[in-house]
C-alpha cells in the first residue's frame, strides 16, 4: 500500500472525504477505486458510490478475496443507507466468513452490524438481536463501539426495555466522543433524543395528551387496557393481542376505546369497519359477525356489551381504559415514520419494511405527494422517496416490529 492510499484512508477514517479524494481522486487503480468509492459515499453519492466499490470489487480479482470482501461490506452497506433491500444476503454472508477467515475482525463487525441494521429496518427484531448477539462487545473500535450501542438502544426502545435503551444511549455518546468523528457524534445525540420526543397522544373524552416513550411503555406495563393505534393491539400488561392483520376488528375496538364508558351507535360502527354510509342488513350481519370475533379476541381482557344503539367496551375488574394514537394524524403513520429518518427509499424497500404491497405503498406516496409531505427524486428504477424529518416527534412506535411486546 503506498503512502498516497495510506492517507487517504485515514482521512476517511476521521470522515475527511474531501482530503481522501484530494489524494486518489485520479487514480483508476483497485484500492483507489474503493477508497474514492466510500469517500462518494460519505459525501452522499450513493449511487456513484455502489459504482465505484463495485469496479474495485471486479478489480481485486479472486486473487484478492479479502480486499474484495471489504468492497462487498462496504456496497451493502451503501446500500442500507440508500434503504435497497433487493440484494441477496448471500453476498455479505460469504464476504463475513471471508474476513472472518482472514482475521479481519473490524471489517467482520462491520458486516455483522449492516447485517443486524438491515433486520432491524425489516422489522425482524429477534433475528437482529441474535445477530447483535454474536458481537463480542470487548475491544470494539470506537466508531464500531457506537453504531453497535445505537443498534442496542433502538432495540430496547422498540421492545419497551426503556432503561436498556439509556444505558445504551450512554455507551454510545462515550464511544462516539472516544472516535473523534463529529458526524457520528452528532448521529448519537439526534438519536438520543427520541427518549424525550412525544412517541404518542393519550386520547380520552377530556383532550388529548402528548406522551413520551416511557411514559407510553409505562401505560403498557400498567393494568389499564390499552388499545394501541400506533401497534395496532389491545391489551393488558403482558397479555397482548395483535390485530394488525385484522383491519376491520381493530377499526371496531378503535371505536368502541374511542367511546368509553359510553356505546357506539350500530351506524357509526359500520361506517367505521365497513367505509359505507348506507348500511343494509348485510352490513348488519357483517357486524355481528366480527363483534363475535372482536369479543373471543377479547375475552379476559374485556367484554362488548349490546346496548339499544350499539355496543360498548367493558374493560374486566373495572380497569381503566385507555386509547393510544400516533403522533400525528393519517393513515400513512408508518409509512411517514420510515421516511422521517431522511433517507431515501424505493417503493420496494418500503414495500418491504411495512409488509405490505409495494401497489399499497404506491397509492399512499401518491395521496401524500399531492399533500406535499413528501418528495421524489429520480425516474423509474431510480425513483426514490424522501420526507421533511419529523422534529417534534419520535416514530419508534410505528416502526414495524415482530417482536412480542412486554
Amino acid at each position: 500500500m503506498d503512502s498516497l492510499i495510506s492517507a487517504a484512508a485515514r482521512a476517511l477514517a476521521i470522515g475527511d472525504a474531501l482530503g481522501a479524494l484530494k489524494r486518489v481522486a485520479l487514480r483508476e487503480d483497485p484500492p483507489a477505486l474503493a477508497l474514492r468509492g466510500i469517500a462518494m459515499a460519505q459525501l452522499g453519492e450513493h449511487s456513484l458510490s455502489r459504482t465505484l466499490l463495485r469496479r474495485a470489487a471486479r478489480g481485486f480479482g479472486s486473487r484478492e478475496e479479502l480486499a474484495r470482501a471489504r468492497c462487498v461490506v462496504a456496497e451493502a452497506e451503501v446500500a442500507l443507507a440508500e434503504r435497497d433491500f433487493t440484494g441477496s444476503p448471500r453476498s455479505l454472508n460469504s464476504a463475513l466468513a471471508t474476513l472472518e477467515a482472514h482475521a479481519d475482525r473490524a471489517n467482520a463487525l462491520q458486516a455483522r452490524l449492516v447485517a443486524a441494521r438491515q433486520l432491524l429496518l425489516l422489522g425482524q427484531l429477534q433475528q437482529a438481536e441474535a445477530m447483535l448477539a454474536l458481537l463480542d462487545p470487548q475491544g470494539l473500535p470506537p466508531p464500531l463501539a457506537a453504531l453497535a450501542a445505537l443498534l442496542h438502544a433502538e432495540l430496547a426502545l422498540r421492545s419497551w426495555r426503556i432503561q436498556d435503551a439509556r444505558a445504551a444511549f450512554a455507551q454510545a455518546q462515550d464511544a462516539a466522543a472516544r472516535s473523534g468523528i463529529p458526524a457520528l457524534s452528532a448521529e448519537v445525540a439526534e438519536a438520543r433524543t427520541a427518549l424525550e420526543r412525544p412517541a404518542a397522544r393519550q386520547l380520552a373524552p377530556w383532550g388529548e395528551q402528548a406522551l413520551r416513550i416511557d411514559e407510553v411503555a409505562a401505560l403498557v406495563a400498567s393494568d389499564a387496557l390499552v388499545v394501541d393505534a400506533c401497534r395496532r393491539s389491545l391489551g393488558i400488561g403482558p397479555v397482548q393481542q395483535s390485530l394488525a392483520r385484522r383491519p376491520v376488528l381493530f377499526a371496531l375496538a378503535h371505536a368502541l376505546a374511542a367511546a368509553w364508558p359510553g356505546d357506539v351507535t350500530r351506524e357509526t360502527l359500520i361506517e367505521r369497519a365497513f367505509h359505507t354510509r348506507t348500511p343494509n342488513e348485510t352490513h348488519r350481519a357483517r357486524l355481528r359477525v366480527e363483534i363475535g370475533r372482536l369479543r373471543a379476541l377479547a375475552k379476559g381482557l374485556a367484554r362488548i356489551d349490546a346496548t339499544p344503539q350499539g355496543f360498548a367496551f367493558h374493560p374486566e375488574n373495572q380497569r381503566q381504559l385507555v386509547l393510544l394514537a400516533p403522533p400525528f394524524d393519517g393513515g400513512q403513520a408508518e409509512l411517514l415514520a420510515l421516511l422521517s429518518d431522511g433517507a431515501a427509499w424505493s417503493t420496494s424497500a418500503l414495500a418491504l419494511a411495512l409488509g405490505t404491497s409495494q401497489r399499497t405503498v404506491q397509492r399512499s406516496l401518491a395521496e401524500l405527494e399531492a399533500e406535499q409531505r413528501v418528495r421524489s427524486i429520480g425516474r423509474a428504477r431510480t425513483q426514490r422517496w424522501l420526507a421533511p424529518p419529523l422534529a417534534g416527534f419520535t416514530t419508534i412506535l410505528l416502526l414495524p416490529a415482530t417482536l412480542a411486546i412486554g
